[in-house]
């Protein structure tokens, strides 16, 4: 493909010197979120009054010159016949690109990164690895650090998103199918095809859009509790870096040594817990299962679809179309992924802050920016919210900081970290609500188990083992995926 999203407008130039684009204002292109499929001359977009209005086909592609206008023609037409997945994800792609090389709303634009600041990316994640090790008992996890540019975030993270967004989207083609009565989909063939290559279209473009803005807000690859990037490779992002701590007052060494602490924290995590991963985007997949589509909203945008406005199917996109369903499987879906984030983040929080507390004299400052960037979210992430009906937040960050806190007074480091071994050993939702309970409960529990093994070691037999087992299972929580308590504070 081309690299002029949709045909309709010419793209930004992206200089050898990173992705910093060079918008020319008469051609069509960097058109932003706004107007993202770049549609000149239309009704609202200029009006029929803007030059060329007397010609239909000017008024529909604006002020593309001629040279343009095959390549406009055979983007759209690779639009229409697109057959892949429910996303086309080659436009958002593209999409993605254009929107990290139009720069940030600050006027930040993106570069490629220079051999010193890879030098200090690599410096300040070695140095983090090194404080760590007193934090925490899990290894390094980071075979590599690397700085990115915004661009760079975005080849690298397309492969996670793809996992993330494609069930969710899955649910939509099938749904643009079945707004037809049964009778006639054998008729309307061609028009559903069309509608479901549409569909792929629109959902690359929103969710390409999304990904552009969030590459301009991320300082690593696991700024959103899961691990976007390559595993084992740990990496930042210098320009971002920077914009984040330009109105701190804190040194940028220390911010950037801070934000490596953090990211390295993260690989440490799911580089050594290895059922984690998938236990995140399988939350996220079941999630997305007991998604329910607004029919009705879909078969008024596809009975009054017009193949001249394609941007109908990406205003309903941007409404939303689909809503959880109110079951209780779909409430305790819900509850696991919003606890499982807040665990990751919380531990996240409670290891980076033991291990920058006696060395850095900001580390207060530094993790109180970091929950409250993490509690209200970006553009981004509230574009994502919309597309898939789920916000990928931590909203019990706090609660889960205290309980790992807690957790790391009453047992230690290893006895904190040791619960990782299995999702079943986990802190539930309704933990949360009471971390002090847990946390002596289960020490409680174990000390009695270490009890009845030494017995049966020396011969005693285990005696009322049995009655244990009961007790514990009516005092502990003994399913990780326990969907008690309220986890939407």
């Amino acid at each position: 493909m081309s690299d002029t999203p949709f045909g309709f407008g010419l793209p930004p130039e992206e200089p050898e010197d990173g992705d910093e684009g060079k918008k020319d204002p008469q051609s069509g292109g960097g058109q932003g979120p706004a107007n993202p499929f770049g549609f000149g001359g239309l009704p609202g977009a200029g009006g029929f009054g803007a030059p060329g209005a007397d010609n239909p086909l000017a008024a529909m592609f604006g002020s593309l010159n001629p040279n343009d206008l095959g390549a406009a023609f055979q983007q759209l037409g690779q639009m229409l016949s697109y057959e892949g997945g429910p996303v086309n994800w080659d436009m958002a792609q593209q999409i993605a690109r254009q929107t990290v090389a139009q720069g940030t709303s600050d006027g930040v634009k993106d570069s490629s990164v220079g051999p010193s600041d890879r030098t200090a990316v690599q410096e300040a994640v070695r140095l983090a690895d090194l404080w760590l090790d007193d934090a925490t008992s899990l290894p390094s996890g980071a075979a590599s650090a690397v700085a990115w540019s915004r661009a760079e975030w975005v080849e690298a993270t397309l492969p996670a998103w793809k996992e993330l967004v494609d069930p969710v989207a899955e649910r939509v083609g099938a749904a643009m199918g079945d707004v037809l009565p049964e009778e006639m989909q054998a008729m309307a063939g061609p028009l559903i095809g069309m509608m479901r290559s549409m569909g792929g279209a629109m959902f690359g473009s929103q969710i390409g859009q999304a990904v552009g803005v969030l590459a301009g807000e991320v300082v690593g690859s696991t700024d959103i509790g899961l691990p976007l990037g390559p595993a084992g490779r740990a990496a930042l992002l210098p320009v971002n870096i920077e914009a984040f701590g330009k109105d701190l007052g804190v040194g940028k060494d220390e911010v950037r040594l801070y934000l490596a602490l953090r990211e390295a924290a993260h690989q440490r995590l799911f580089a050594h817990v290895p059922w984690l991963r998938s236990h995140l985007f399988g939350a996220v997949e079941g999630y997305a299962r007991g998604i329910k589509v607004d029919t009705a909203k879909l078969e008024d945008v596809v009975g009054q679809f017009d193949p001249q406005n394609p941007e109908q199917l990406q205003d309903a996109l941007q409404q939303g179309m689909f809503q959880p369903e109110d079951t209780p499987a779909q409430k305790a879906a819900l509850a696991r992924l919003e606890t499982a984030l807040a665990l990751v983040e919380g531990w996240v929080d409670a290891v980076v802050h033991a291990a920058a507390k006696p060395r850095l004299s900001s580390a207060d400052a530094l993790r109180e920016t970091l929950r409250r960037r993490r509690a209200t979210g970006g553009p981004a992430e509230q574009t994502f919210a919309t597309l898939i009906g789920l916000e990928l937040r931590p909203r019990r960050l706090r609660d889960a900081s205290r309980l790992w806190a807690s957790l790391t007074d009453a047992r230690g480091v290893d006895g904190r970290d040791a619960l990782w071994a299995h999702p079943d050993m986990l802190p539930t939702a309704s933990d949360l609500d009471d971390p002090d309970g847990f946390v002596h409960r289960e020490q409680m529990d174990f000390s009695e188990l270490d009890k009845m093994l030494g017995e049966a070691a020396s011969g005693g037999g285990l005696g009322d083992g049995p009655n244990l087992k009961k007790d514990a299972d009516a005092d502990g929580p003994t399913d990780g995926n326990d969907s008690g308590g309220d986890d939407t504070k």
